[in-house]
């Protein structure tokens, strides 16, 4: 396998290993902003606008973002049917196998996350609630997320690859 791969899938999971380990610290934050929603509306009784829309966006940031890490982690969901009784070389072919859905799958998300951040930074996107916030920085962490996913894919694309061929990357 030509060196070019080995080091594409060391800088991807480089990447998304640390992105994944930074992101996943954003659970305390959306527990914080949901503890302090629940504070404010019951105890004080006085709701805060904002604090759903952001425990919301953080959500959003958490998933995609963490999206890339759960792959190399190998904790996404799998239908584990005939999957977990394969040998290792059959679960690699499996995992090529839906690779190639995988990638186009993502790929078709990037396309419309691309041109949904477009149009949001174009007409200047807000949400229409009272705190009304603008919305290119979540849409900015979504195209960002999918990228990432779809890299990573590729990265495990490769790897199921040299799997099969007995290379060790």
């Amino acid at each position: 396998m030509p060196k070019i791969f080995s080091i594409y899938v060391n800088i991807i999971d480089n990447i998304c290993t640390k992105v994944g380990r930074f992101v996943m610290y954003g659970v305390f934050f959306m527990m914080f902003l949901l503890i302090l929603s629940f504070v404010t509306r019951n105890i004080i009784n006085y709701p805060l606008m904002w604090i759903i829309e952001m425990a919301q966006f953080t959500l959003t940031a958490y998933y995609l973002l963490g999206g890339g890490y759960s792959m190399i982690t190998d904790d996404h969901v799998r239908m584990d049917l005939f999957y977990g009784k394969l040998s290792t070389k059959g679960k690699a072919k499996m995992d090529i196998f839906t690779s190639i859905f995988l990638i186009f799958f993502l790929a078709i998300l990037l396309y419309g996350s691309i041109s949904s951040l477009q149009y949001t930074l174009e007409y200047k996107q807000k949400l229409f609630t009272a705190w009304a916030p603008y919305l290119w920085p979540i849409k900015s962490l979504m195209l960002l997320g999918i990228l990432l996913m779809l890299l990573q894919a590729f990265s495990m694309l490769i790897k199921d690859i040299a799997k099969i061929k007995n290379i060790k990357i």
